[in-house]
């Protein structure tokens, strides 16, 4: 009996101690962007880098983030959207504002309009031989992914058009689209990795390396590409720094004005201070300055007769510059690899979001 008793007092032992250990409901894993998304914010809350800005007609801006998809503010607040609210992908290359004021996303896996609170959106479809190419100032221009052409909006459909590669290439998508530019004679300038190409309105041409004359020791690697005012086209590499294309003739930029380093292997790596040689933004502002956002060394202003060189914020991990933007009022955004945006001031740089 007493062996009864001793059971029945340990099976109620250990009932009570189990009984007494604190239960962990499962909780799901909420990742940042879901976060995010749960509502607005008064500040960003980005964490990835932004890679392009666009201020729309309405005066509201609209910044487009790595892997994070894209941001409104409207002056008070922060909204957020996502792959979750109709997004193709939540990386953000290109944004843009047609005469209509939709707001259209060049993003990473397709393109996307959004009006009215809601997204459409246009996958890249193959190349119709028969489509017959033209060129106005209503149609937008959009990469078109891992694909080695671009993709074209005409007002109705999203068009594809391949670039004129040579067979013996090897791809690996070194033709990916890295910028693209309207030049003021209607043309569009289209940068890849591995050469320039432009769309004259009937058809796509190829600037290679032996086509811009470039030494055998300049290897292409373009980032950037700007067609400015006065008809000049700036392409801004990562190695070789800037070519300027003018009258028929091409330029080192950076090489003229002594801005690559003696001991430069013209490639990805690491520049020190006072080069331009790793050119990821171009962009002209209100008074014709051409500016240029380097990756090591920050940002850059010609003037049409000096370069000068600043300082983002000596606080920052890197002077990266991502994207150089002038909104509606003619104050001129920069971004940053800590995922930052500043406003240049006329001296110096003051933190915008």
């Amino acid at each position: 009996m007493n062996k009864f008793y001793k059971l029945i007092y340990l099976i109620l032992f250990f009932t009570l101690s189990f009984s007494c250990v604190e239960k962990k409901s499962p909780q799901k894993e909420i990742s940042k962007s879901e976060f995010i998304n749960s509502s607005k914010t008064n500040t960003l809350k980005f964490t990835s880098r932004i890679r392009s800005i666009l201020q729309d007609s309405e005066g509201n801006y609209w910044l487009g983030s790595h892997q994070e998809g894209v941001c409104l503010f409207d002056g008070k607040s922060f909204e957020y959207f996502t792959t979750n609210e109709g997004l193709p992908d939540n990386q953000i290359r290109s944004i843009q504002e047609d005469e209509n004021g939709n707001i259209w996303f060049g993003t990473a896996n397709g393109v996307s309009s959004y009006n009215d609170g809601s997204f459409t959106n246009y996958t890249t479809k193959a190349y119709n031989p028969n489509l017959k190419l033209e060129n106005t100032d209503s149609y937008l221009w959009f990469n078109a992914g891992i694909n080695s052409g671009i993709n074209q909006f005409d007002g109705k459909n999203l068009n594809y058009l391949p670039f004129p590669i040579p067979k013996d290439k090897n791809l690996n998508n070194s033709y990916g689209v890295t910028g693209i530019s309207k030049g003021k004679d209607g043309r569009v300038w289209i940068a890849t990795y591995s050469a320039l190409f432009n769309f004259d309105g009937k058809t796509i041409n190829v600037f290679d390396k032996s086509k811009l004359a470039l030494k055998e020791s300049e290897m292409l690697h373009i980032r950037s590409v700007f067609a400015d005012s006065k008809g000049r086209i700036w392409v801004g590499n990562n190695g070789i720094g800037v070519l300027l294309l003018q009258e028929n003739s091409t330029i080192n930029f950076s090489d003229k004005n002594e801005l690559i380093h003696t001991n430069s292997s013209k490639n990805g790596n690491a520049s020190p201070v006072g080069t331009l040689e790793h050119v990821f933004t171009i962009e002209e502002d209100s008074e014709g300055n051409i500016w240029f956002g380097d990756r090591d060394t920050g940002p850059w202003k010609f003037d049409g007769e000096t370069m000068t060189n600043y300082i983002i914020d000596t606080k920052l991990s890197t002077q990266m510059i991502l994207e150089i933007y002038e909104d509606n009022n003619k104050n001129l955004l920069f971004t940053v690899e800590d995922g930052g945006v500043y406003k240049f001031n006329g001296k110096s740089f003051d933190k915008l979001f």
